[in-house]
């Protein structure tokens, strides 16, 4: 039987994902208030294990307590924290999945409401658990509360947290590690022109403007040893004349594979409001593809990508590695098994528990 090219493993460093569907990771909003994963997140992480995914990347976890999007958002520096996302790795190993975590740090778009739940909108109050934000540059996203810029002692700090949570990650036992640098958070801040007003050696060039990158990276990678992939999520266009643009992203993309990172997970946008997205099918794919060729590194493709034959055929079209799925992944947790049976391969992992539905 022909396998296709959407199910045939993927080996990264010391790591080897049974197929190339993988989990996006997924704001869930439903930490304690501590930063603590719960029953929710082993639910629904194990639900896309079960379900067979190739890795499941857990959401964006703050690296400290203010690299947070929400009050509401997990966490990674602290042993109870660590103990409770350990319990849900080694379902996912019980499954024969791949597990990973995304290590972020919201910067100027921190301390914010969640969007439910809660009876504020934009900043949280400091009342309700909000803190004060920082930033390359002291420029408010929208109407969120205005960031402190970090001094270079605050820079300091950040890459020190991140390998401290890259630390911590290894100890739950996860395979792999992802660096958040996308979607307006503090990385994305300092790569854009948009948000980066700084005259310092982290300002003006788009070299300068990636030192914070790379030297996260570097810190990462040397936490984490050379066996476990380190991947980075990078935005790819920032949709606006004024931003960076996929021709930069792919020179950082260089860089950073330099530095110890192995796959670029390919995003676009989300570094300032109101910007208009043209979405529709695929319409990340071919971002992937440009950073894949020019970097020459592997990446995954993300964005409305709904349907087995579509995923497959950006794998074996060579646009992309891998692609990651996220709303879709929300519907159907159990997409890879639904994507064998569509694209004619009998599983041959598929759960025990479930072989009476397989066709």
């Amino acid at each position: 039987m022909t396998v296709p090219a959407l199910f045939q493993p993927l080996t990264i460093r010391g790591v080897t994902f049974r197929n190339r569907i993988w989990l996006s990771p997924l704001c869930e909003y439903s930490a304690k208030e501590d930063g603590v994963p719960t029953d929710w997140h082993m639910v629904h992480l194990g639900s896309c294990a079960i379900g067979r995914a190739g890795l499941i990347m857990a959401e964006a976890a703050g690296i400290n307590p203010a690299g947070r999007i929400s009050p509401q958002d997990v966490g990674i520096w602290s042993d109870e924290q660590v103990a409770a996302w350990a319990r849900i790795v080694a379902f996912s190993h019980s499954q024969g999945v791949a597990a990973g975590i995304q290590l972020g740090h919201a910067g100027r778009k921190g301390s914010t409401a969640p969007g439910w739940g809660v009876d504020y909108q934009n900043s949280t109050p400091l009342d309700k658990g909000g803190w004060q934000t920082v930033a390359p540059s002291a420029l408010a996203y929208g109407r969120y509360d205005v960031p402190l810029a970090l001094d270079a002692a605050g820079i300091d700090a950040v890459v020190t947290d991140w390998a401290a949570a890259a630390r911590n990650a290894m100890t739950a036992g996860f395979d792999v590690v992802e660096i958040h640098a996308a979607h307006g958070y503090l990385v994305h801040q300092f790569l854009s022109p948009i948000t980066n007003e700084r005259t310092d050696e982290y300002g003006g060039s788009l070299e300068n403007r990636a030192r914070l990158v790379r030297r996260v990276v570097r810190a990462v990678r040397e936490a984490v040893g050379d066996s476990v992939p380190v991947f980075v999520r990078l935005s790819a266009t920032d949709w606006d004349e004024r931003g960076i643009t996929v021709d930069d992203v792919a020179t950082v993309a260089g860089w950073v594979h330099e530095d110890g990172a192995d796959l670029i997970d390919t995003s676009t946008g989300g570094i300032a409001s109101g910007i208009p997205i043209p979405t529709g099918p695929g319409y990340q794919v071919e971002f992937a593809a440009t950073i894949r060729r020019t970097a020459e590194m592997p990446t995954n493709a993300v964005g409305l990508i709904t349907l087995p034959e579509q995923a497959n055929e950006i794998v074996e079209s060579g646009k992309a590695d891998a692609v990651m799925l996220g709303r879709e992944m929300m519907r159907d947790p159990h997409f890879a098994l639904r994507a064998s049976t569509a694209l004619g391969y009998k599983l041959p992992y598929w759960p025990d528990q479930y072989l009476r539905a397989q066709p």
